[in-house]
C-alpha cells in the first residue's frame, strides 16, 4: 500500500486528489495538511511514502517544507513530489535543490498522476527526459559552483559515467543499453553514487551533476 500525504492550501484541490487516490486499490490517502508547517509534522507523525506538496502556500512554503522534510533523517523514505500549477515555474528548481524527488502539473491526466504517484514511491525521479532539458535550458544557466565539494572524487569512473547519463533523463535500463553493462549493474552504480554524494534521489543527481559541472547544459560531460 502506497501512503500518500496530501499538503496544498486548496481544499477542493485537495479533495480532488484524494477522492482519485483513494479509489485505487494499493494507495492510501493517509491524512492532509492546509501548509508546510502542518505537512511537515503530519509526515513526521504518519511516515507517508509519497508527500504531495503544493509550491505556493500561507506560512510556510512548499520549498521550505520540502527542505525540512528532507533534512530530518526520520524522514529519509519520505519522498516529496512538488505540486504546480504553472509548469516549469522559478520554484522548480529551487524545489529540487531543496530535496524534492520531482514535480506534476495540477492539470495532468488522472492516469498520468497515479502513475506518477507509483513511480515516485519506488524511489525514481518525476524528470523525463523533455523535463529535464527544459530544465537545463532554464535554470542550468550560470558556471559551475566551484565553491563547494560535492564527492565527485570519491566517485569511480563508471559511476560518473552514471550520474552523467542519469542528469540526461535516462532511465536504468536506458543507462545499461548505454554503458554496455546488465540493468542491475546500472542501478548499483547510481546507488552507489547517490550514497557517495548524499543525495536522496536520481532528482538530486541531476542537480549536483549540473551544479559541479561534471555535465555542461549543452549535454557534454567535462573531466571535473
Amino acid at each position: 500500500m502506497i501512503r500518500v500525504l496530501l499538503v496544498d492550501d486548496q481544499p477542493l484541490i485537495r479533495s480532488g486528489f484524494r477522492a482519485l487516490l483513494d479509489g485505487e486499490d494499493d494507495i492510501e490517502v493517509v491524512a492532509e495538511a492546509a501548509n508546510g508547517a502542518q505537512g511537515v509534522a503530519l509526515a513526521k507523525q504518519h511516515r507517508p511514502d509519497i508527500a504531495l506538496v503544493d509550491v505556493q502556500m500561507p506560512f510556510v512554503d512548499g520549498i521550505e517544507a520540502t527542505r525540512r522534510i528532507a533534512a530530518d533523517p526520520d524522514l529519509a523514505g519520505v519522498h516529496v513530489v512538488i505540486l504546480t500549477n504553472y509548469g516549469l515555474d522559478e520554484y522548480v528548481f529551487n524545489a529540487l535543490r531543496a530535496g524534492a524527488a520531482g514535480f506534476l502539473v495540477k492539470d495532468i491526466e488522472p492516469e498520468d498522476f497515479l502513475h506518477a504517484v507509483r513511480v515516485a514511491a519506488r524511489g525514481d525521479a518525476l524528470l523525463a527526459p523533455s523535463i529535464t532539458r527544459k530544465l537545463i535550458d532554464r535554470y542550468v544557466t550560470l558556471p559551475p559552483d566551484t565553491g563547494t565539494g560535492t564527492g565527485l572524487d570519491e566517485l569511480t569512473n563508471r559511476e560518473r559515467e552514471a550520474v552523467a547519463l542519469v542528469a540526461q533523463g535516462l532511465s536504468n535500463d536506458e543507462i545499461a543499453d548505454r554503458m554496455v553493462i546488465s540493468p542491475l549493474t546500472a542501478k548499483t552504480h547510481v546507488n552507489r553514487a547517490m550514497t557517495k554524494l548524499h543525495a536522496r534521489d536520481r532528482a538530486q543527481l541531476v542537480v549536483l551533476a549540473y551544479e559541479s559541472g561534471l555535465v555542461t547544459p549543452r549535454g557534454g560531460v567535462t573531466d571535473r
